[in-house]
């Protein structure tokens, strides 16, 4: 049987080789037609803790590694993370 493959966003890189990854996907109301979107969120196994926050990854169903980790990153699409963006304000002093 053909292993699953998934791609979602890394929510999370706080536990030890161990990434939250949350997958969208769009599906249809059964009753009002409307496109809505569902989530869930897996647990993948990242051996060299190399996904941060805001990656977007594809991930791959494996063997039970622990209690709630039957996932594994495959590799990265995009990378996000989190910027530094520099904002250069001008304040000037009010009453001139």
């Amino acid at each position: 049987m053909p292993k699953r493959i998934l791609v979602g966003t890394v929510t999370s890189d706080k536990t030890d080789k161990t990434v939250t990854v949350k997958v969208e996907r769009k599906v249809k109301h059964p009753l009002y037609g409307k496109i809505i979107r569902r989530s869930k969120k897996y647990h993948a196994h990242d051996e060299n803790n190399e996904y941060a926050i805001g990656d977007v990854v594809r991930i791959e169903e494996t063997k039970p590694i622990s209690k709630t980790k039957t996932w594994a990153v495959k590799d990265r699409v995009t990378a996000g993370g989190t910027q530094a963006v520099e904002a250069d304000l001008e304040v000037e002093a009010a009453g001139n």
